[in-house]
């Protein structure tokens, strides 16, 4: 078989991306280039977009579904095809014949603090890498991630993680898995304009991974989201009466967290008619790689 020819069993298959957590969120530093560095707790849900592929000798990439707002140009999906394929060109791991049809089912909020777009970047190189058979390691999809966006390393390699550095410094953890209430509070809240509030704490002493995780976790995002947008601090406010409850990322989403599926969606049936969300079970291997072991049997 050529390099780039589909194998017809691969014609057509769906691959979970998952949302993320951020259980804390520390901003130890800014750099001359104007990112942050921090320290932080990912861990991944069991629940979020889904991505289907179809894999084809078009030479094109194409989006069934395309996100209303966003060119195409610019969608981390296509992105991220696009970065893989010319990747693979240039290592001659595959034919200009490749090509894709690439469906999105959208549930995770734009904006929402839960690394929806970055998690969809990673599943498209996962699991492109996979159909197209190019052949590249984590590590190396986790280089080009990092072109596309700080968090989709995380996602291309599929572990719960601290994260340092401007959060692709990754070492492996296991934080208990908590069931979560996930809450958006009906706004949408860009990264650029939390992390240039000159309000923003930037400088929380940096730790070793044991004390922080022995310590209480918290976001320094939180007070100046709570501060900028009122329907944060309402949120924020109403789930700390049932749970622990913080932002994730720069937010929009609050989360809060619960020992069991039951009482998560008992608080779950207190505020659904007034705040969409999700209860969902914290994992430390993340779906997507749990996909990429069943298709790799």
């Amino acid at each position: 078989m050529k390099p780039g020819d589909i194998q017809p069993v691969l014609s057509r298959t769906t691959w979970p991306a998952p949302a993320k957590l951020n259980l804390f969120l520390y901003i130890t530093g800014r750099r001359p280039d104007g990112y942050h560095d921090l320290q932080t707790l990912f861990q991944f849900l069991d629940y979020g977009d889904e991505l289907t592929f179809e894999p084809n000798a078009s030479g094109r990439i194409s989006l069934v579904t395309p996100v209303a707002g966003v060119a195409e140009e610019n969608n981390l999906i296509f992105r991220a095809a696009s970065l893989l394929k010319e990747s693979a060109l240039r290592a001659g791991r595959i034919s200009t014949g490749a090509g894709v049809r690439i469906s999105l089912e959208k549930r995770l909020p734009m904006g929402g603090g839960l690394g929806g777009g970055s998690s969809d970047a990673a599943t498209v190189l996962v699991a492109l890498n996979h159909l197209w058979q190019t052949g590249f390691a984590p590590e190396q999809l986790s280089a080009l991630g990092l072109t596309l966006g700080a968090d989709v390393p995380v996602f291309v390699q599929g572990f719960a993680a601290f994260a340092e550095g401007v959060g692709e410094q990754l070492t492996p953890v296991h934080p208990e898995e908590k069931w979560y209430l996930v809450l958006h509070p009906g706004v949408n809240i860009s990264t650029p304009v939390v992390f240039n509030d000159p309000e923003l704490h930037r400088s929380t002493p940096v730790r070793e991974i044991s004390q922080l995780l022995r310590a209480d976790f918290s976001n320094d995002c939180e007070p100046v989201v709570r501060k900028r947008f009122r329907e944060v601090e309402q949120l924020v406010s109403w789930l700390l009466e049932y749970a622990p409850s913080r932002l994730t990322g720069t937010g929009a989403c609050v989360f809060a967290e619960f020992d069991t599926e039951c009482s998560a969606r008992q608080v779950f049936e207190l505020a659904s008619e007034k705040w969409p969300g999700f209860v969902a079970r914290g994992v430390n291997i993340s779906p997507l790689h749990r996909r990429l072991s069943e298709s790799s049997e």
